[in-house]
Order: structure tokens, then sequence, then C-alpha cells
């Protein structure tokens, strides 16, 4: 059972998040832990009067009240929990360590009283020991997904764990189940080296192999240009729904640079980011 931690803070983000881990092709049922984080050193400064203080925390109450309302309507197993501190520290310490989920909103609120996930959301990707997911929209079914590979460790692990988390189906009603597509891409910089443009299509002819031997429908895509810009624009030319990628990459010249990278997309793409590490 994958253990998946959900951050909340009221948000419609932090509501998506969890609708995410419903609709994600698990190949197990996921054990969720949703968690709301009271930054509480806040609204115990003077700007903060005892009505206040009273107000965030009724709200606070709510969220949880909601979230667990959820989490029973989605038919997930799991527990709803407050913690108080540093946003981002308090889920770092408690999301899975390694083979688990971590789900955060690209996005928050943005009064005294609430953390904004913008920033958070960045903070997490790079210090996560497990792989996180960047919810950018409401869940749907996962039909459509863009792989960004380059023959890292992390692109490595990119791809294993869409061959062993996700089931390559989903149902798009009636009980009718149809593939997933994978996308699989790889960035090659304005460099003319025959050898590694070679050495990427060998690379992504090798993935798309895996991918359909398991069920997945796949294809290949190789380009040349700025790596971030062009894993997006794939994913908008594809409609894409989730975009996969490693936290970090190759760090050879005239290669792919994963860890910026994953950075710039999680911030700019349309879609959701699942970055693996």
């Amino acid at each position: 059972m994958m253990n998946v931690l959900v951050a909340t803070d009221g948000s419609k983000y932090g509501r998506w998040g969890l609708d995410w881990v419903a609709r994600l092709p698990l190949m197990t049922l996921p054990r969720v832990t949703v968690l709301h984080v009271l930054e509480i050193s806040e609204y115990r400064s003077a700007f903060y009067s005892q009505r206040e203080i009273q107000r965030v925390e009724a709200r606070t109450a709510k969220i949880l009240k909601e979230a667990t309302q959820r989490l029973a309507a989605l038919k997930l197993k799991g527990t709803v929990r407050k913690a108080q501190g540093a946003v981002a520290s308090v889920i770092l310490k408690a999301a899975p360590k390694r083979d688990g989920l971590l789900v955060v909103g690209s996005r928050g609120l943005d009064a005294l009283d609430r953390f904004m996930f913008g920033s958070v959301s960045t903070n997490l990707i790079h210090h996560a020991t497990c792989p996180v997911l960047v919810v950018k929209g409401e869940a749907a079914p996962l039909r459509r997904i863009v792989l960004a590979i380059d023959g890292s460790p992390g692109s490595a692990k990119a791809l294993e764990f869409v061959l062993t988390k996700f089931q390559p189906n989903h149902p798009p009603g009636k009980g009718v189940q149809a593939p997933i597509h994978v996308s699989v891409a790889h960035v090659m910089p304005f460099m003319n080296y025959p050898e590694l443009k070679e050495a990427g299509r060998s690379l992504v002819e090798q993935s798309v192999r895996k991918l359909v031997k398991v069920g997945f429908t796949a294809e290949p895509t190789c380009q040349i240009g700025n790596c971030a810009v062009e894993i997006m624009k794939g994913a908008e030319r594809r409609d894409a729904d989730l975009i996969v990628m490693g936290a970090k990459g190759m760090a050879a010249i005239g290669r792919i640079f994963l860890g910026s990278v994953s950075t710039r997309v999680v911030q700019h793409a349309n879609c959701a980011v699942l970055v693996v590490r």
C-alpha cells in the first residue's frame, strides 16, 4: 500500500490534491494522510487580535472537517490531522521518506493567516525524499502523460515510477478501459553532437518499448531547444494531463539539467507535474 501525504490549506488547490489521489491509476490502494499546517508563529504576532486568532482556529476546524468528509466521499482510507510550525518544514517531516507520494497544490491562500503554496511547492520538490505531485487544476482521468528523460538516474526513476506505480489503463466510462498514452520526451540543447543525439534517440526508443510491454501506448519525441520550454510545449500540444520528470538530471555538457528544469516546469506548466527522486 502506498503512503500518500496530501497537504492542504483549505484552498481549491488543496481540495484538488485529494481528488487527484482518488483519480490516479495507482497499482495499489493508497493510505492517505491529509495534513493542514497552522503556522502559529504568524498569528501570535502583534498584528493579530484574540478575535482574529479565534477566527483562524475556527477556519482550521472547518478545513479538517471538510477534508474528513471528502476523504470518506472519495472512499479513500486514511486520516486527517493538523500540525503547527513552518509550513514547508512540517510537511517535509511528515512526508513519506521513500516509497510514497507527497501531493501539494501549486498555489494556496494568500491572506495573512494562511500560507502560500507557490513557494512551498518549490521548496518541497527540492527537499522531499519521495516523489512530489504538484497539482495545477481539477482532477480528471489520467489519459496522457509527458515523460521527460535524459539518461540520468533521476529520469530512470521517473520511468520506473510510471511502469511500477501506475496501471496502464484508465476507465473512460461504462467499465471500458483504454490505455494511457505516454509521450517520452528527450530534449537536446542547441549543440551539434551527433553521438549524443543518437544516444538520446536510443534512450527514448528503449523507454517506449518498456512502456508498451506493460500495456501503455507510447511515442518517442526528440527535440532540440530549451529543455523546460520544449517539455511544456510538448505537454500543451498533446493536451497532457501530467508531466513526469526526475528531480535531478545529467550534469555533463550537452545534456539536460533536470534539477533546474524541474523547478521551472513546476512553476510554469499548465498541467500537473510529478517530480520523482
